[in-house]
């Protein structure tokens, strides 16, 4: 038997989280307690997407490589009387971003959010669009690039803020309008928006829809849920 210990980081604490949250919808929906109607995706269908884009969360793509402005920042962990403790350490040579993809938090979501587009009537893609614009222009207010990490975005803004746009704009399509510009609208803002700041962060890696921005799609895709049972 192993004497070592394992230690849960903040982000790894966020994503049991929302994995509990997601085991707890479907408990629901399998006991018949709620029942909600998705556009033509179906009930079981969304949830797929939603489980898809919680462990697709742990995969990235690599895209390209860019040539970092600024040292590079790397984590390292030394452990002192089984306490763990994260060591920063900055290397001065010439190094480089690895700019990546996340299946979970962009491509899965993304994906979803096209065929709702295709699927929706004209009038409601337009909505769509609306609410896509407003949620990307809040996104990109309150998002931050942080060095040595990358681009981080409060959790509950861009949901919350597709939310509000999509009762104001179609309260009967709240849910398929809050996801697609909730999705949409944090990739544009937190990650697109920001790619050319990405050189200067000094991080080994930067993933879009990744660690950051990936905590607002998915929390977006569960309002929706919940917007859809209305």
């Amino acid at each position: 038997m192993s004497n070592k210990r394992v230690y849960l980081s903040h982000e790894n604490w966020v994503y049991v989280l929302l994995g509990l949250v997601v085991l707890a919808i479907l408990i629901l929906i399998f006991s018949g307690l709620i029942s909600f109607t998705f556009s033509s995706a179906g009930d079981i269908g969304f949830i797929i997407i939603l489980v898809g884009s919680l462990i697709g969360s742990a995969i990235n793509i690599p895209l390209y490589k860019t040539k970092s402005k600024a040292p590079l920042v790397r984590e390292e962990y030394v452990s002192f009387f089984g306490i763990k403790y994260r060591l920063p350490r900055v290397a001065y040579e010439e190094t480089y971003t690895e700019v990546e993809v996340n299946v979970g938090g962009a491509l899965i979501p993304a994906g979803m959010s096209v065929f709702l587009l295709l699927a929706s009537s004209s009038t409601i893609a337009l909505y769509c669009l609306v609410a896509t614009l407003v949620v990307t222009i809040v996104t990109h207010l309150v998002a931050r690039p942080v060095r040595g990490v990358g681009i981080q975005c409060p959790t509950f803004v861009p949901p919350i803020a597709a939310a509000v746009a999509a009762l104001i704009l179609s309260p009967s399509n709240a849910a398929v309008i809050a996801y697609v510009s909730g999705t949409f609208g944090t990739l544009i803002g937190a990650d697109l928006l920001n790619l050319g700041k990405i050189p200067d962060l000094g991080a080994p890696v930067a993933s879009i829809g990744g660690a950051g921005t990936f905590d607002g799609v998915f929390v977006t895709g569960i309002i929706a849920v919940i917007l859809a049972t209305f």
